[in-house]
C-alpha cells in the first residue's frame, strides 16, 4: 500500500483511504463526501487524524496511511502503514468489549471508556502494511 496522494479517496468496495506519514508539513481537506457523510482529514508525518460529520473517527501518532477503512455494526477493520510504531485511537461504542486482530493474530480484549475511545499500539515499518480487526465481542 501507498501513500494517500490526494490526503482521502473513496475505494470501489465502499470503504475510505486516507493518511500521508511522508509528508514534512501538516496537510488538510475537509467537506470530503463519502456515502452521505462528511469527513476532514489532518495528516502528516506526526499525527494523522479523521473526522465524520464533525465527529473524531481516527488518530495515529505519528501520521499513518490507512487503507480500506471500513466500520460496521460489529467493529472496525483497515491497512495500516507507517514509518514506525503508532498509538491509534478509535472511536467506537461507549462502554463496550472488542477483541483485537493485528495481522490475524489476536492481541487480547479490550473495552472502550465511556466516550467510546479504544487505543492500540501496531508495530509498523515503512513499505509494509500491518491488518487491523476490531470485533465486538
Amino acid at each position: 500500500m501507498a501513500v494517500v496522494e490526494s490526503l482521502i479517496r473513496s475505494e470501489m468496495d465502499g470503504s475510505l483511504s486516507f493518511g500521508n506519514y511522508k509528508l514534512a508539513q501538516k496537510s488538510k481537506l475537509q467537506d470530503f463526501e463519502h456515502r452521505g457523510d462528511y469527513y476532514k482529514i489532518k495528516t502528516y508525518d506526526e499525527i494523522t487524524k479523521l473526522e465524520r460529520n464533525g465527529a473524531f473517527v481516527y488518530e495515529s501518532v505519528p501520521g499513518t496511511a490507512v487503507s480500506e477503512f471500513t466500520v460496521t455494526n460489529n467493529g472496525v477493520a483497515f491497512g495500516v502503514e507507517g514509518a514506525k510504531d503508532a498509538q491509534i485511537t478509535l472511536q467506537l461504542d461507549d462502554d463496550t468489549e472488542y477483541e483485537v486482530y493485528v495481522d490475524g493474530i489476536g492481541i487480547g480484549s479490550m473495552r472502550t471508556n465511556r466516550s467510546g475511545k479504544l487505543m492500540v499500539s501496531v508495530e509498523l515499518s515503512e513499505g509494509r502494511e500491518s491488518t487491523v480487526k476490531i470485533v465486538r465481542r
